[in-house]
Order: C-alpha cells, then sequence, then structure tokens
C-alpha cells in the first residue's frame, strides 16, 4: 500500500482590483411568472438603482433580484 503525506497549504482569496465589479437588477415581480426585465450590467450601482425605481414607478413592480460580481485571485500564503 503506497503512504501520501497531506499538508496543510494556507491561501489567500482577495478581490482582483485590476477588474472592474459590475451591478445588475432583474426584475422578479409577478404573480404566475417573474417579470424578467433587467437593468443590464454597470460598472457602478447608481444606475441600477434608477432603473429600479423607474421601473417600479412605471409598472408598480417592487421586488428585484440583484447582484454584484467581482473576481477573485487565490494566491499561496508563505
Amino acid at each position: 500500500m503506497r503512504r501520501r503525506t497531506l499538508r496543510f497549504v494556507p491561501f489567500r482569496i482577495e478581490q482582483d482590483r485590476t477588474a472592474e465589479p459590475t451591478y445588475e437588477a432583474v426584475c422578479v415581480s409577478g404573480d404566475d411568472k417573474e417579470c424578467g426585465q433587467s437593468s443590464d450590467e454597470w460598472i457602478t450601482p447608481h444606475p441600477v438603482e434608477v432603473w429600479m425605481r423607474e421601473h417600479s414607478r412605471d409598472t408598480g413592480h417592487t421586488r428585484f433580484r440583484r447582484a454584484f460580481v467581482d473576481y477573485a485571485d487565490v494566491s499561496r500564503q508563505g
């Protein structure tokens, strides 16, 4: 039987500051099915918030799924 030695290797996970995060919202209001309209992706949250307010004003929809997407770097410590 072959033996193996397993060693814990510490890693660090950090946000990749060279890549811009994105923000988006999708309307999930609706009784039978979700509306599904989307704000598109933006690199700041403000246009998404404006879109949600305007969509809510125009449709009466009040429930949204928001997403913040970023990139991560994983590196070994030490």
